[in-house]
């Protein structure tokens, strides 16, 4: 497969494992987004991709997840609890925050 045709979501694992800072601000901008029409779909995508550019298998042992329930909570369809989502942001070296949206 040529770089031209890799698929999206192996070329910004592939940018996560180079850099991974890079984490931060992909993570950001997707909770930035998440209130937008494919926003919790793009969420979820985001931290999986974070997940599996670390290892799948050892984010979930780091989360104290079973592997394939955190494949099925951050699929497209997924619905994690907080408490996995907290847990996912925790294995892969990240923190939520909160900040004050500006006034519209």
């Amino acid at each position: 497969m040529s770089e031209a045709s890799k698929p999206h979501d192996q070329t910004v694992i592939e940018l996560l494992r180079e850099d991974p800072e890079f984490a931060n601000e992909y993570l950001a901008a997707a909770l930035e987004e998440v209130d937008q029409p494919g926003g919790r779909e793009a969420l979820l995508a985001a931290l999986r991709q974070i997940a599996e550019a670390q290892g799948m298998t050892e984010v979930a042992e780091r989360a104290g997840i079973k592997r394939e329930s955190l494949y099925r909570a951050l699929s497209p369809k997924g619905n994690p609890t907080i408490k996995t989502l907290l847990a996912v942001t925790k294995a892969v070296g990240l923190k939520l925050s909160v900040h004050r949206q500006a006034a519209a």
